[in-house]
């Protein structure tokens, strides 16, 4: 099976670092990185990966987590700072993440994921951090991102 783990992912509105500081003192957990929105290469000219609809980061938004996570054992709790123009407020703020280590297979579970999608924020395709990544909210509202991670 394809499927390596389905993960919560808690967006935040600003304070992620301060959120999974507390959760990871407070759980025992290990925080495995925190990659910031600023870390991000440079997009070649012409490309854009950057979700649909969000435009360019703002300056102040460049020191936000991009992507971080905490481990307990076996379970792995994700989290990001959302960028300003998909923050929802009022428990809206959780992704389902499904990993997986074939990109073909994240081609499919993507693909079935969004059949009759009400919104692809990130079409599938490669980024700096995963040969696939894609992210969008299902016809039933479920926000999801399937990620197929470089070394796997």
């Amino acid at each position: 099976m394809a499927i390596t783990a389905i993960h919560p992912y808690l967006n935040f509105n600003g304070d992620c670092e301060e959120a999974f500081a507390h959760y990871a003192k407070v759980l025992g957990a290990k925080n495995t990185g925190i990659y910031r929105y600023g870390d991000a290469p440079p997009e070649p000219e012409g490309a854009n990966s950057e979700p649909e609809g969000c435009g360019p980061m703002p300056p102040e938004f460049m020191d936000k987590v991009m992507n971080t996570e905490l481990r307990v054992g076996e379970l792995i709790l994700m989290g990001s700072d959302c960028p300003p123009a998909f923050w929802k407020s009022g428990g809206e703020n959780m992704t389902v993440s499904i990993q997986c280590d074939d990109p073909a297979e994240a081609e499919r579970l993507f693909a079935g994921l969004m059949e009759g999608a009400s919104t692809i924020q990130m079409p599938m395709g490669e980024t700096f951090w995963a040969r696939r990544f894609g992210m969008g909210i299902d016809r039933f509202g479920t926000p999801w991102m399937v990620n197929c991670n470089r070394e796997g």
